[in-house]
């Protein structure tokens, strides 16, 4: 860059602020480029999880092998504090043949490493994924060779039998997303006519046809079975319906993995948790913080909307009021587990016991109203957030001229008039910022919700096709609870640890989008009120 370039820079650079406009610029800059850093590790590292990694075939110096996938590598310190050496971490799978998943090896002791194309990895609902040979797909409890006996290099032997178990995994697809079907939207409904009349005669009969229905999808996906075998020789015998998917990394061109990729970022968003949270995927959380967050704007919103007017432009401005002003500044300061501990005590013991005993009596002692639920969970946090609320939407009514309110009142309009038609329409951008605030805070709050209703996980959403259709005492799960779940109350932590960072991204990525929509409503209001909404 040449002097005069450098000259003409400094030239546009602001000059009269003196150094403080430095420093706020600096420390605006650092403050972005944190965020930055800290969403990039956040996207790599959860995005990351669902990239079909190449698996590689390891040898040791003492003549082990086995197969794995390289997670990272540190460096090993000596007795001395020097590093002389290095080890690395694999993912070897394979938790019912070894008992682990996890291997640690020193670099140094590695003599080969190689790619085969033949390894193939194996999601299954249970013990994790197995990573080995494929020898052969056959009907469950046949022995010996039946379709496409593997020659375990790759040959043609191996390609019938790969494609084979890809067509029957398909077929076993269908057959439990049927089964799914039937368990989840068809026997609820049934049990519940039963429940409320056991003589129910063709309620009866279509339960017994829909069990009949799934024992024979069952028995269907357990037909056919799959031959593997690890690295080092051992067999192991598998029925499909045990088997989620299957892959060949090392044989997969770029296209296919980034097919991939796409695919287990779809299955996350869609599908549900599995093995205790540590799998599968988190819509019922997504729908759950959706919701949640939802119905607690609907709540907050008027509440906080009528105080903020009430203070701002009927109330007396004395000292009451200002020690008014003070107390509701100071609730959004306190803890967020106080406010969990009065929704415990007030919302769901007391007023949801006296619901359960006025109306729900029959349900007892099973509490209907009388647990922690959706509705519970909303009230709770739009009482922790009502204070944002007042006070965004007071210092937006202050903001507004009294000009505009006394020309309202000269041109003949009542009080009511002024308000509802020259002021509050003037003041939605201040109460739409502070909705963005209360939905910021309230969708990342986890520990008022452990007590009046997050649930780690809900067999039902709290929306459903039978009547009243929104079921406000129903338990949620919620993306904030399942990343705490997920980090600490797992089996296998080292492997949970990329769902965490996933499930992390996706609320950030659901509190931008609420946020995006607030602010794209409050610009909207800016701009067909005029500048003097602008706060």
């Amino acid at each position: 860059m040449s002097l005069s370039a450098v000259t003409g820079f400094r030239a546009r650079l602001p000059r009269g602020e003196g150094p403080w406009a430095w420093l706020a610029a600096g420390s605006v800059a650092l403050s972005l480029l944190l965020l930055a850093g800290l969403l990039s590790l956040i996207a790599v590292r959860g995005l990351g999880h669902f990239w079909p990694s190449s698996v590689s075939l390891v040898e040791l110096d003492d003549g082990q092998v086995f197969a794995g996938r390289a997670v990272r590598e540190l460096p090993l310190p000596a007795a001395d504090g020097a590093i002389r050496a290095r080890e690395r971490l694999y993912f070897t799978g394979n938790r019912d043949l070894d008992g682990h998943v996890w291997r640690w090896v020193a670099v140094a002791r590695i003599t080969g490493s190689e790619r085969p194309r033949e390894l193939v990895v194996l999601e299954r609902g249970r013990h994790g994924d197995f990573i080995g040979r494929l020898v052969e797909v056959m009907p469950a409890g046949q022995r010996g060779t039946s379709v496409g006996d593997g020659d375990g290099d790759g040959g043609s032997g191996s390609k019938v039998a790969w494609a084979t178990l890809q067509a029957r995994l398909s077929a076993v697809d269908a057959l439990r997303a049927e089964r799914d079907e039937l368990q989840h939207r068809v026997i609820p409904p049934l049990v519940r006519r039963l429940g409320n009349d056991p003589a129910d005669s063709q309620a009866q009969r279509r339960l017994a046809e829909t069990n009949e229905r799934i024992r024979g999808l069952q028995q269907s996906m357990r037909a056919d079975a799959v031959v593997l075998e690890s690295v080092d020789g051992r067999r192991l015998v598998l029925t499909l319906d045990e088997v989620l998917r299957a892959w060949r990394p090392n044989a997969m061109s770029l296209p296919q993995k980034l097919g991939a990729w796409g695919r287990g970022v779809w299955r996350f968003l869609s599908e549900g948790p599995r093995a205790a949270n540590s799998a599968g995927g988190v819509w019922p959380a997504i729908f759950g913080t959706v919701l949640m967050v939802m119905l607690m704007s609907l709540l907050v919103a008027p509440f906080g909307v009528l105080a903020a007017v009430y203070l701002n432009e009927v109330a007396h401005q004395g000292r009451l009021t200002n020690w008014v002003r003070i107390a509701v500044r100071n609730l959004a300061g306190v803890p967020s587990i106080v406010y969990g501990v009065f929704g415990l005590g007030v919302f769901v013991y007391g007023i949801g016991g006296s619901l359960d005993e006025w109306f729900f009596s029959d349900e007892l002692p099973s509490p209907t109203f009388g647990t922690g639920g959706l509705l519970w969970a909303s009230l709770t946090l739009a009482l922790l957030t009502l204070p944002v609320v007042i006070v965004a939407t007071e210092e937006g009514l202050a903001r507004i001229p009294d000009h505009q309110r006394e020309g309202a009142l000269a041109l003949g309009a009542t009080r009511l008039e002024m308000l509802t038609r020259v002021v509050l329409p003037m003041a939605v951008p201040a109460m739409l910022t502070g909705m963005i605030l209360a939905v910021a805070r309230a969708a990342g709050e986890v520990a008022p919700l452990m007590l009046v209703g997050v649930a780690k996980l809900a067999p039902q959403v709290p929306v459903d096709g039978e009547f009243p259709f929104l079921h406000l005492e129903r338990k949620f799960m919620h993306l904030g609870y399942h990343v705490y779940d997920t980090a600490f109350h797992g089996d296998d932590i080292q492997a949970a640890m990329p769902l965490v960072y996933a499930t992390a991204l996706l609320l950030v990525l659901v509190v931008v989008v609420l946020n995006l929509t607030a602010i794209f409503l409050r610009h909207y209001y800016r701009a067909r009120h005029g500048a003097l909404s602008r706060h």
